[in-house]
This record gives structure tokens, sequence and C-alpha cells, in this order.
């Protein structure tokens, strides 16, 4: 197996089993901490504020998925990042910090 293709697979690995309970983590914040409406959160990330309530409810992204300090801090970051719209993270960053666990 070629490096690039080791590369792809743990990317798709990232997808389909980590993003999702991060990102259901990354909407709790931006309505519990940032004070977001589920509407305004669902505007900010591009999905419907059903996506946002089923995130909030954990019928999307249920997952035991262990939150390291600092995957908490970049969880923080990103949440950070939808509500001012500046962006100084990207899913490389998430996924970076994540594969140290996975």
């Amino acid at each position: 197996m070629t490096k690039h293709t080791c590369t792809l697979m743990h990317c798709d690995s990232m997808v389909r089993i980590l993003l999702p309970p991060m990102r259901a983590e990354m909407v709790s914040r931006l309505v519990q901490k940032q004070g977001l409406s589920q509407s305004d959160a669902a505007k900010r990330l591009g999905v419907t504020r059903a996506a946002v309530s089923q995130y909030m409810s954990r019928k999307r992204g249920a997952g035991e998925v262990m939150i390291s300090s600092e995957m908490d801090a970049i969880i923080d970051r990103w949440a950070l990042a939808v509500v001012t719209g500046e962006s100084d993270i990207n899913l490389c960053d998430v996924c970076q910090c994540a594969k140290k666990k996975f």
C-alpha cells in the first residue's frame, strides 16, 4: 500500500467515524457556549435547522469519541471560527489532532 493510499484511507475513516461526533460537539458549543440559535448555527454551517437539532440531540454524530484536551481546544477554535467568520482552523487541523489518537 502506498503512503498516499494510507492517507486517503485515514481521511475516509476520519470523515465516517470521527468527524460526525466532533461536529456534534462543535454544534453543541455554538448553541450552548456561543449563544447562537439553532437557526443561526444552521445558516453559518450551511445545513438545515433540523440537522442542527439532530446534532444537538445526538441523533447525528452519536458515537464514543474520546476528546483530548488538545482536541477540546481545536473544537473551541472551530466553533469560534464559525461565529466570527475568521477562520484560523481548517478540517485538516481537526484531522491531524484526531489522527494522534486514531
